[in-house]
């Protein structure tokens, strides 16, 4: 008797489990690139992030053209030059190159740091947006369906997307669609 019970029990609660996992996961997507591109928050970004390249460009130039005037200085008189004095400029124009290699390494990292400044705060809101999307349509994923400008999902349904739905969220992309997928 004991073992009859134990064994309903146990076919009872499998029964359930498997009618709590069979229910449909519910999987939508969003298009982050679309995303951006409708908020002015990244625009704004794109901007900052211009003027700090050109910025670094500008600084960039002016040590390159230092140098390309120290170089044509030293190439018309190094025939004249004492040896140590021809030393000296020549160990100021290598100086003056590898600080132009570590600017250019520099400049790259600051670039970088000062995108991923930027966009991290606007990253985060769209994250939030797209959790309470989620949690207020039941779904049990969403999929960002590019990844550095290559598609993910090779095939996708217009209907799951809900890019849509995350820019209303937000407040903006008054053009978007924000139709709710089924």
């Amino acid at each position: 008797m004991r073992t009859l019970v134990i064994l309903l029990f146990t076919l009872v609660s499998a029964g359930a489990f498997a009618q709590v996992t069979a229910q449909p996961q519910k999987i939508g997507y969003v298009d982050m690139d679309s995303i951006f591109s409708q908020l002015p928050q990244y625009k704004q970004v794109a901007s900052d992030l211009k003027a700090h390249t050109a910025q670094l460009e500008a600084q960039f130039k002016a040590k390159s053209q230092e140098f390309e005037t120290k170089y044509k200085a030293y190439q018309a008189a190094a025939a004249t030059m004492v040896d140590a004095v021809r030393k000296d400029k020549e160990s100021e124009l290598a100086q003056l190159q590898e600080n132009i290699q570590r600017f250019q390494q520099d400049a790259q990292t600051s670039v970088q740091k000062k995108e991923a400044d930027l966009m991290e705060p606007l990253i985060r809101k769209i994250g939030k947006a797209i959790k309470e999307v989620a949690k207020e349509h039941a779904f049990s994923f969403i999929i960002n369906a590019q990844l550095g400008g290559n598609d993910i999902l090779l095939f996708t349904d217009d209907k799951y997307d809900i890019s849509g739905l995350v820019l209303k969220k937000m407040g903006a992309g008054a053009g978007a669609t924000a139709t709710l997928p089924k």
